[in-house]
Parts: structure tokens; sequence; C-alpha cells
């Protein structure tokens, strides 16, 4: 792939992604009704939804910026602990391997757009 692709595809990937993550912490913070009840049937409190829902926000800041690396770094660390967290919830809640395994379209996205991000900072 040309440097140029790269750059489009990493930028789209990020943008889809982070949008996603955007509107997840938006609804988190908002406390929709069904969202607040699958928090409360994994086991988790109501204020998980605060504090993920600012960590998600602050994390998507976090992807779209280009200047702070260490910082973009972290943020794609929180979303993987975010994704594989909410993977092993439904795992480890009995929620079947369906519930298990529909976090993995957002994991891989996630890591395309880690790696991507990775490949652009090389022609830099």
């Amino acid at each position: 792939m040309r440097q140029k692709t790269i750059k489009i595809t990493y930028w789209i990937v990020t943008i889809i992604f982070g949008l996603g993550m955007l509107f997840s912490g938006i609804s988190e913070l908002v406390g929709s009704k069904q969202g607040n009840e699958v928090i409360l049937q994994l086991g988790y409190p109501l204020y998980i939804n605060t504090i993920l829902g600012i960590a998600k926000i602050l994390g998507v800041i976090a992807i779209w910026q280009t200047k702070f690396k260490t910082i973009k770094e972290w943020a794609y660390a929180g979303f993987t602990f975010d994704i594989v967290g909410a993977g092993a919830s439904f795992a480890l809640n009995g929620d079947g391997l369906l519930s298990t395994l529909s976090v993995l379209p957002f994991l891989v996205v996630l890591i395309i757009s880690y790696v991507l991000w990775k490949k652009v900072n090389k022609f830099n």
C-alpha cells in the first residue's frame, strides 16, 4: 500500500472507531434504561457508566489528536482493556458465546487503527 493510501485508510478507520466509542461514552453518561440494566445485570454499580463514559470521550480525543504519541498509546491500551473487559464480563456472567464474542468487531477495528497508526508514524 502506498503511503497516502495508508494514511487515508488510517483516518477513516480511526474516525469510525472514534465515533462508535464517542457514541458509547455519551450513552453511558446519559444512562439509558437499557444500558443501566446491562450494567446491573453484569453486577457493576451504575456509577461505572460515568467513569467509562468520561474515559471513552477522553480516549477518543486522545486517538484523534496527532501531537502526543504517548497519550495516544495509552488511549489505545485503555480501549483494549475496555473491550476485552466487556467480553470477559459477558463470559464470566454466563451470557453465552455469542455475547462474549460480540466485542470482537470492535477489537478488530481498534487493532486495525493501531497498526495503521504505527505505519503512518514510520513515514513521519
